[in-house]
């Protein structure tokens, strides 16, 4: 039994290609992943850049990521990179699960192997696939979901690496994921954004009820 964390970083296509953005909207220029084993010890990094296909990297995403159209200029494009991804992580073993902060990289995958790679099998990759962000808020009873940064300052956890690489968000979101694994003290560490979110949702019912009028101009917008 092997558990996966990974994490993906992407570039906008560029609006000249408007047939491939009717498709998809962004391409995959990092893939970053952790492989953990069945006592969720981390043994193994995985960490590729992508050379993207239609279009620049954005100088927004530059600034946000660090990864330049000079850092992926000899790199490989998404098939051949992915592919080297799905061998490290063992496609053929069912005893692998993928886990992921929301299911924005799967999704992902799936448009940009509509596009690049259409023979792959998404579907058994999604199968083994889990939103650890959906796991983490149902566990505390959130009705909204925490950004990733936000949930390892919940746990007074230091973000290792630098925010928006591949490899770091991975390595930070598997610490969430070996957290969880420890119910006792998951619910300890947890326990003050608990109280916290609790005293809101008591606030929100206090308003709701001293003001029902203002509570649904809310909804309404």
């Amino acid at each position: 039994m092997y558990h996966v964390v990974i994490d993906l970083e992407m570039n906008p296509v560029s609006r000249e290609f408007r047939e491939i953005r009717r498709k998809m909207n962004d391409e995959i220029i990092e893939i970053g992943a952790v492989k953990l084993d069945e006592n969720f010890a981390q043994i193994s990094e995985f960490q590729c850049y992508v050379k993207p296909q239609y279009g620049s990297i954005r100088k927004n995403i530059v600034t946000l990521t660090g990864i330049t159209d000079e850092k992926v200029a000899d790199k490989e494009n998404f098939a051949p990179a992915f592919m080297k991804f799905v061998e490290w992580i063992g496609n053929n073993d069912e005893d692998v699960t993928v886990y992921s902060w929301s299911m924005s990289d799967l999704k992902q995958i799936k448009s940009e192997c509509r596009v690049k790679l259409t023979d792959f099998d998404t579907a058994a990759l999604a199968a083994r696939w889990v939103d650890l962000q959906k796991e983490f808020d149902d566990r505390l009873g959130l009705s909204s979901s925490l950004a990733l940064k936000h949930a390892l300052g919940a746990m007074d956890h230091r973000f290792e690496g630098k925010q928006h690489t591949a490899l770091a968000d991975a390595i930070n979101t598997g610490a969430i994921l070996i957290l969880m694994q420890d119910e006792e003290k998951f619910r300890r560490t947890m326990q003050p954004v608990i109280e916290l979110f609790q005293h809101q949702e008591e606030l929100s019912a206090s308003i709701g009820d001293l003001c029902p009028e203002l509570m649904e101009l809310q909804k309404e917008l």
